[in-house]
């Protein structure tokens, strides 16, 4: 079960629309153009989300960034370039909580 805190993450992540927009984005990561069916399990470059987004680099990196420390994605480092896909297991477990709380 999601404590106070952390479900007050998820809602200060999940009041932007921009971050909810990519958090659905994620949910198809072969949606992003030049996505090989490996890179599923990585997930998505922070430049293509960027791109798709129309922001920002800083802006993007911030709502990912946030998205993340809320519990909603995981961050990837290869090299230079960090990849985020959603955390469907942490996804889930936020679902029951609002369940059994509401």
């Amino acid at each position: 079960m999601f404590s106070e805190a952390e479900l007050l993450a998820v809602f200060r992540a999940l009041s932007n629309p921009a971050r909810r927009q990519m958090l659905v984005w994620l949910k198809e990561p072969m949606s992003f153009p030049g996505q090989e069916p490996e890179d599923v399990e990585i997930g998505v470059c922070v430049t293509d989300i960027q791109q798709r987004a129309g922001l920002g680099q800083s802006t993007t990196s911030q709502y990912l960034a946030m998205l993340r420390q809320a519990g909603l994605v995981v961050a990837t480092r290869r090299g230079k370039w960090t990849y985020y896909r959603r955390d469907e297991a942490n996804i889930a477990r936020l679902l029951d909580t609002l369940r059994d709380v509401f």
